[in-house]
């Protein structure tokens, strides 16, 4: 269940009250008369079904209340409630398989913002990244994977491939480009550096690695990997599932890739420069392919419930 806060102007309030009570998924409706101050309005609290939360919040939209006034949605860990209970099972599909738009929305937007929390954290994953290809360590390239932000972003282009979006693309490649860049350039220098103080003995990457070969050595595995986790990664974020996002992480080597990189470029070591960026590349074009395929399905299924609700009423109508 999500609970639904609304500041509503006050002559719009039995217009959303007879929304929330067209909507089968709605149920414990409260309505706090000018309890709002800023802005000024009625209160309006009602626990709904994740599956109905489209629905309402077109509803809402519709009637300006985002305009005029605010929404807020929670997700509601508990519910003890008969009625709720029957509002979930009336709601079409399960909330699993429902994705709030709204929702989504935001958690993409926020991975297009270039913030300095973004950039440093890809540059520290990008640094572990780097020490796991020097000694060899699948440890470190699992906690650069999964320190790395970056597959917020790439949902956020995934997202505005569906719904048309030029300019979120353009800003979450934007993000992509010069996080990943910012944060080879951080880890270069450092190996540089390493390397002149004596830190770094090697003249170049060894030549056998194999515990980590398999993020400068991209084949079809690496590819079908790519694939398997954008589509995990979407589905992730539209149901809610942290846990399932954190396996995401692990699946994709674009974090270690660009350590390699970085570390390749310091010791000059052609070959594995060039594999580092096939990687990268066989990478995101996996992961965003995947996803944009994963959210249009999602799109066209739920189209089909609410297809199938919508002949069931009016069935029950006549």
């Amino acid at each position: 269940m999500l609970h639904l806060r609304a500041i509503v102007p006050a002559d719009r309030t039995e217009a959303v009250c007879d929304a929330l009570a067209e909507c089968p998924g709605a149920t414990n409706v409260v309505v706090l008369a000018g309890a709002a101050r800023s802005p000024r309005g009625d209160l309006v609290t009602a626990d709904i079904a994740r599956e109905s939360a489209n629905e309402i919040l077109d509803a809402l939209r519709a009637l300006g209340v985002d305009r005029d006034g605010s929404i807020a949605l929670d997700k509601v860990d508990l519910t003890l409630s008969d009625k709720a209970e029957e509002a979930m099972e009336r709601a079409p599909g399960h909330g699993d398989d429902a994705v709030v738009w709204e929702e989504l929305d935001r958690q993409v937007s926020e991975g297009t913002a270039l913030t300095w929390s973004f950039v440093a954290f890809l540059a520290l994953a990008t640094q572990l990244a780097g020490i796991a290809a020097l000694i060899d360590s699948p440890i470190l390239v699992v906690g650069a994977m999964v320190l790395g932000p970056e597959f917020a972003a790439v949902a956020a282009i995934c997202y505005g491939i569906l719904r048309l979006q030029p300019r979120r693309i353009v800003q979450a490649v934007r993000a992509l480009v010069i996080g990943f860049t910012v944060a080879v350039v951080i880890t270069y220098v450092c190996a540089l550096v390493s390397r002149w103080i004596g830190v770094i003995e090697l003249d170049r990457l060894p030549e056998q690695r194999p515990a980590t070969a398999f993020i400068y050595s991209p084949d079809r595995w690496s590819f079908i990997v790519a694939l398997l986790a954008g589509a995990a990664g979407v589905l992730s974020l539209t149901a809610g599932k942290s846990s399932a996002l954190v396996g995401v992480f692990i699946s994709v080597t674009t974090v270690p890739a660009a350590g390699n990189l970085a570390v390749a470029l310091a010791l000059r070591h052609g070959s594995e420069i060039t594999g580092s960026l096939l990687q990268l590349a066989v990478n995101f074009a996996g992961m965003i392919i995947a996803g944009t395929l994963t959210l249009l399905v999602q799109r066209v299924l739920w189209a089909a419930v609410l297809r199938g609700q919508d002949r069931r009423v009016a069935r029950g109508r006549t």
